[in-house]
């Protein structure tokens, strides 16, 4: 009997190794998500008639979020600055699902705003009563290098992407430990766990971000029902790049460069879903290469920073030669 148990137990060990290491090796999400993903909850059964506040509604991630939110027969909250995108995607989430217009609560917010956060969090529980998850999804990029950049823009980034998600979650987080139950899904990136060149002031705000939660995690120990989540996306296919910050303020950027080549938005949100339905407290979501270059500076900081410092070489390299700085690591700039 105990052979039996040994041998179940090691025929498990090497099944687990070797899972993870094709996750390692050709997974576009970490090993706890893509698990949860063939044998966890499904989104469509665990988030169904469940109130959705979505931060940043009105294009890329968070569009998509409110698409199959509503799919999985969700009911939302959609936020962001601009009311007539909120409303475009307020008809599609109609057409494409059974909810009804009572269900989808189209609620303009500026992050940058702060002090009128507290009467958008009254607004929302007069709509619904209460918000099950939150999901802070609003925020801007960067493609600049430093040394050209103004200090007004590190600012900028930091009030936005920091301060004015911790300003909402300030307004959410107790109701949600009143009623002892809740989820607040926080949308970081790549860069919030390793830096990378051109996004200085981003990688800093999602740094932040995750500190911020980390810690906040451990002073929630008492509410065991509450899962503070942060999902770390590669580069997806969305309008970050278009919206992103510049060297100044109000400058745009050139060229955002071919998209084909990141992780379809549809995807990583589906991702995304499945680990909200599964409580995974931290998800690491992108295609390779950048999937296993996470893994590295989880695992092997030292080989890390030598691939950080090759790469990062060649991705200013393509900034300054005018192509996209993501998509063409591996190949040549064109010098005339």
């Amino acid at each position: 009997m105990d052979c039996c148990i040994v041998s179940a137990l090691w025929y498990f060990l090497v099944f687990y190794l070797l899972f993870h290491f094709l996750c390692f090796i050709f997974a576009d999400a970490d090993f706890t998500l893509l698990w949860a993903s063939l044998v966890g909850h499904r989104p469509e059964t665990k988030l169904k008639g469940l109130v959705v506040w979505i931060t940043g509604a009105s294009s890329g991630i968070g569009e998509e979020l409110a698409y199959q939110l509503a799919r999985c027969g969700s009911r939302l909250i959609l936020s962001a600055r601009r009311e007539d995108e909120l409303n475009r995607v307020k008809r599609c989430c109609l057409e494409q699902s059974n909810l009804q217009d009572e269900d989808i609560f189209v609620l303009p917010l500026d992050l940058l705003e702060r002090a009128s956060h507290e009467e958008k969090m009254k607004t929302a529980i007069q709509h619904f009563g209460h918000v099950d998850i939150l999901i802070n999804n609003g925020g801007r990029s960067q493609r600049s290098l430093f040394l050209e950049t103004n200090v007004d823009v590190y600012q900028a980034l930091m009030e936005l992407n920091f301060l004015g998600t911790v300003s909402i979650t300030k307004q959410v987080l107790p109701h949600m430990t009143k009623r002892g139950t809740g989820s607040i899904v926080t949308v970081s990136s790549v860069v919030g766990l390793a830096g990378a060149p051109l996004g200085t002031g981003y990688s800093a705000s999602k740094h932040a971000l995750q500190g911020f939660f980390n810690s906040l995690r451990t002073e929630l120990t008492d509410y065991p029902e509450l899962l503070i989540s942060t999902v770390c996306p590669g580069p997806v296919q969305s309008q970050i790049v278009h919206n992103a910050f510049t060297e100044e303020l109000n400058k745009p950027v050139a060229t955002a460069g071919n998209q084909e080549y990141k992780m379809p938005t549809s995807r990583c949100v589906h991702l995304m879903l499945v680990g909200i339905a599964n409580g995974i407290k931290e998800m690491w979501i992108a295609k390779q290469p950048f999937l296993l270059f996470n893994y590295a500076w989880q695992y092997t900081p030292t080989i890390a920073w030598f691939i950080t410092n090759i790469l990062g070489k060649k991705r200013v390299q393509n900034f300054k030669a005018g192509m996209d700085a993501d998509s063409s690591y591996f190949t040549k700039p064109k010098t005339s």
